[in-house]
């Protein structure tokens, strides 16, 4: 099943137990009690096989998809893997071997009761946010702020975007805080973009170009420019970047930067640009394979391997007191001294039905059948593909389920819940439609209460 995603831990791709993401700062919590995997001759074989056939069949390069799989089978034979018994060393080593032929960032294999590595440079935490967007400001001389971290599905970000951005109107320039933003959805990106496109204008802004799988041929997707309710196209508008700006935060700056909507200000960003979607290899691991690329309409290539070059080329930290100077106004390097007014504050309470949706989540992973009818149709697709992981792997061996309380809101849009069992703890993360539907579902390892 693929899920249109520009980060690794999408927010449908990734229900599984170790989606875990940079919002988890160090030191990383252990991970959540499962099944224990003993990797044998015989599972690394099994292994091997399932990542080739994948490989093969979905990567988004056919040619370097059969380079990949042929080097690991190669390994395999010569006995390179024979000493590799923990789930997470023998998912580290394919992931070297795979990365040495392709060099694709968003191309992994992880251990499911581990915390994977982070694809975009190094591990960052994450602050506080609403679908995404962390704040928005009023600073001096009528400069307006917004940072956004993440791009979750248009139907979540959209009304959270609107507020933020329509709280900004009449602002003479406008900064957009994207040192942080570690990607998700197409639709989301094109829309943040159609912010800063002339409102009686249509353009095309970037396609996503996907393999059709076991075959050499393939799709392509347009995303073109959309009506918002505020716009700022006869504005200066900058982008803040750093070396942790990935995948569909990429996008975004590349977006602006092709179509010359603004400036670019900070560090080269990660440099990944394919699309991903997860493939179970069973015993407890699952690969990361790019089915898809990023092609920009004008350059007609994306940033993958490169990063976004910034016209204005600064240290991450800088970037907002660069930008100030070029404005005119006082330097400031961070936005709470720089701010005038916060004209936007994620939310901190829950929404209505999330914690029962979280609690029949969890039921339905237990008992004996999911509620499909309370999930939307990708979601309920995709659980009953994978179903049969996750009771094996993280729920069932928790035992029996004591408590659910409230946690935060997460950068998804997502309720985070804490889920207490007789033998361990998660956070249960769900995210309703505009009907009440679960559109998607995350759970990781829970750290220790204070």
């Amino acid at each position: 099943m693929r899920h249109s995603t520009l980060m690794f831990f999408s927010l449908l791709a990734c229900p599984l137990a170790a989606a875990a993401t940079p919002a988890e700062s160090a030191p990383t919590p252990p991970p959540i009690a499962a099944q224990a995997y003993i990797i044998d001759s015989n599972v690394r074989s099994d292994v091997v096989a399932k990542l080739g056939t994948a490989l093969r069949d979905n990567y988004i390069f056919p040619d370097v998809g059969q380079k990949a799989a042929e080097k690991i089978s190669a390994s395999l034979a010569a006995g390179e893997y024979d000493k590799l018994t923990d789930p997470s060393a023998f998912a580290a080593r394919l992931s070297a071997d795979v990365a040495a032929i392709a060099h694709d960032k968003h191309l992994s294999i992880n251990a499911m009761s581990a915390v994977p590595p982070s694809s975009g440079g190094s591990v960052v935490a994450m602050p506080r946010s609403e679908a995404g967007v962390v704040r928005a400001d009023k600073l001096a001389g009528d400069v307006g702020y917004i940072e956004v971290i993440g791009f979750p599905p248009l139907p979540v970000f959209k009304p959270v975007l609107d507020k933020a951005m329509s709280a900004l109107e009449g602002c003479r320039a406008l900064i957009i805080d994207d040192r942080r933003n570690i990607g998700g959805s197409p639709d989301a990106v094109d829309y943040l973009v159609s912010h800063l496109i002339p409102p009686n204008q249509s353009i095309e802004i970037n396609d996503i170009v996907s393999r059709i799988p076991k075959t050499n041929n393939f799709d392509r997707k347009t995303f073109d420019s959309e009506p918002t309710p505020v716009n700022f196209a006869k504005i200066p508008v900058y982008v803040l970047t750093s070396r942790n700006t990935f995948s569909g935060g990429e996008e975004f700056a590349y977006d602006v930067q092709t179509h010359k909507l603004g400036k670019i200000v900070g560090e080269v960003t990660g440099g990944g640009a394919n699309p991903t979607g997860p493939v179970e290899l069973g015993h407890g691991l699952v690969a990361s394979i790019p089915w898809g690329r990023a092609e920009n309409p004008i350059t007609k290539t994306n940033w993958e391997g490169r990063g976004v070059q910034p016209d204005m080329s600064v240290p991450a930290s800088d970037a907002l007191k660069a930008v100030l100077s070029q404005l005119g106004q006082k330097p400031a390097t961070d936005i709470a001294t720089a701010s005038l007014k916060q004209v936007f504050v994620p939310r901190s309470t829950p929404l209505p039905g999330s914690e029962a949706a979280a609690r029949q989540f969890i039921a339905g992973i237990v008992g004996k059948d999911p509620d499909y009818s309370s999930m939307t149709p990708e979601f309920a697709s995709f659980n009953r593909e994978h179903l049969p992981i996750l009771r094996q792997t993280f729920l069932l061996p928790l035992g029996e389920l004591h408590s659910i309380k409230f946690e935060d809101v997460g950068m998804m849009g997502d309720d985070e819940y804490r889920a207490s069992f007789a033998k361990g703890a998660i956070i249960v993360a769900v995210t309703l439609d505009a009907n009440g539907k679960v559109a998607g579902a995350m759970m990781r390892p829970a750290p220790a209460e204070q």
